[in-house]
């Protein structure tokens, strides 16, 4: 039996270890794994996904409208102070012009009624059946609308963790660099080799180079929190990146997606216009119903006992049964030009819903020719970026070796020194805009449809 409790013992404590050491260990994303996890535990997805669900329970709240509805009703009355009725005296054998005082009923009552109603015929109700699918269609394509922007949120995101971490190690190796220098700069300087002016020239620069880092070592903490929050994840959580600035951009090099071309009417935000133009149609046809009679029925039943006292659950109580089947007729007549205003204020939404739709079928060409522009424009500069930095690292290179013989001054060093950190941070945005506006192209050309399993 002991050594049954130590066996248990010691996998209970392996287990809370492990627990232990999950909650410390960061969770690590590829790119891919990033939006996988975004798409199902984001802010705005969770919220969509709800919106949906709202929407599904909308439509059955529109449809139970026509179906049988049924209510009961219990009431209890005491009469405290039960009201007086004078009767003329004279039906009593009384003097002709006096009243008697008489008490009708009994002082207590409890009265029970179940309610029964069908709607038979209501134009709102069968308008309202039309517009469910479309009331549906508006919150699933705006799920999809929802997803793909958290798709390029957090390509965005990750992107600029990327760009982040990597402005960080080339800070690192930059200051690096130029502490060295520094130091044999300042040997050179104490044998009387060269002039002081040019050990103060690379501590300016070792002082900016500092700066920076610290500047980027900050960055990189906010880039982080942008991207927990928009992958859902809680900021105070610790994650990592598995990815590659230079390897991701590289892996965002397609040609072919320029000459993709799709459908305008597939594209989701003229899908989202296209919902609003039925939904506006929807509502004229609702006010217009709202001019057509509404037929109903109902049927009641009862049953009221009276007493004097609070006898209601005896055996000797006596209860009277009541039921009332009847239908009811509404038929608007006259509303004073209330309805005709009314439809003629959903007319001119359902035109400007129109105008609308048509204002985003041309937007969305284009959107999409300008984000095909843009990242073709992103690819070249990479290529231009990356010659750039292999020329900017050459001409720094050779200063050195110049500056290091006495053959050039300090401000030479220092200007190709800053010529070569501008183009590394260009390199990076070069990189970081070839991954953006690719997601930014993709978001547009996406034709995906709203399923269950998305």
């Amino acid at each position: 039996m002991k050594k049954i409790f130590f066996i248990f013992f010691l996998q209970l404590t392996a287990f809370s270890q492990a627990q232990e050491e999950s909650t410390i260990t960061p969770k690590a994303f590829t790119l891919e794994q990033a939006i996988a996890y975004g798409l199902q535990h984001s802010y705005n997805s969770e919220i969509a996904r709800q919106d949906v669900a709202i929407a599904l329970k909308q439509k059955w709240e529109i449809i139970s409208q026509g179906l049988p509805q049924i209510s009961g009703n219990v009431e209890y009355r005491n009469n405290i102070l039960q009201p007086v009725t004078l009767l003329p005296a004279e039906i009593t054998g009384g003097p002709p012009g006096t009243f008697v005082p008489v008490t009708f009923g009994t002082k207590q009552n409890l009265s029970a009624t179940t309610t029964w109603n069908q709607l038979i015929f209501d134009g709102s109700y069968i308008v309202g059946l039309q517009s469910v699918k479309t009331l549906l269609q508006i919150t699933e394509n705006a799920k999809v609308k929802t997803d793909l922007e958290v798709k390029k949120t957090i390509t965005s995101a990750y992107a600029n963790v990327l760009l982040a971490r990597e402005s960080v190690e080339i800070s690192k190796l930059n200051l690096k660099t130029i502490q060295k220098n520094l130091n044999d700069t300042r040997k050179t300087f104490e044998n009387g080799l060269i002039e002081e002016e040019a050990v103060e020239q690379l501590e300016i620069t070792s002082l900016s180079l500092e700066t920076n880092l610290k500047n980027a070592l900050r960055m990189e903490v906010i880039a982080y929190d942008m991207l927990k929050v928009s992958m859902g994840i809680p900021v105070d959580t610790e994650i990592a990146v598995l990815d590659n600035l230079a390897q991701l951009s590289m892996e965002n090099f397609d040609l072919q997606l320029l000459s993709k071309e799709i459908s305008i009417e597939d594209n989701i935000d003229y899908r989202l216009a296209e919902d609003q133009r039925n939904q506006a149609a929807t509502l004229v046809k609702l006010e217009k119903s709202k001019a057509l009679p509404s037929l109903s029925a109902f049927l009641n039943y009862g049953a009221q006992g009276n007493s004097e006292s609070f006898s209601f659950f005896t055996n000797d109580q006596i209860y009277y049964d009541q039921s009332v089947l009847g239908l009811s007729l509404n038929v608007p007549i006259f509303s004073s030009g209330m309805r005709s205003a009314k439809t003629a204020q959903k007319q001119i939404q359902y035109e400007q819903s129109l105008v609308q739709l048509e204002y985003t079928k041309n937007q969305v060409g284009l959107d999409i020719e300008s984000a095909k522009n843009d990242y073709s424009f992103s690819l070249e500069n990479y290529a231009n970026k990356s010659k750039s930095l292999e020329l900017a690292k050459r001409v720094e290179n050779k200063n050195q070796v110049k500056f290091l013989e006495g053959l050039s001054s300090s401000f030479d060093l220092s200007d190709a020194q800053r010529q070569l950190y501008r183009a590394q941070q260009e390199y990076l945005q070069a990189m970081l805009e070839v991954i953006t506006n690719k997601s930014a192209l993709e978001t547009l050309l996406d034709t995906t449809k709203y399923s269950k399993e998305n």
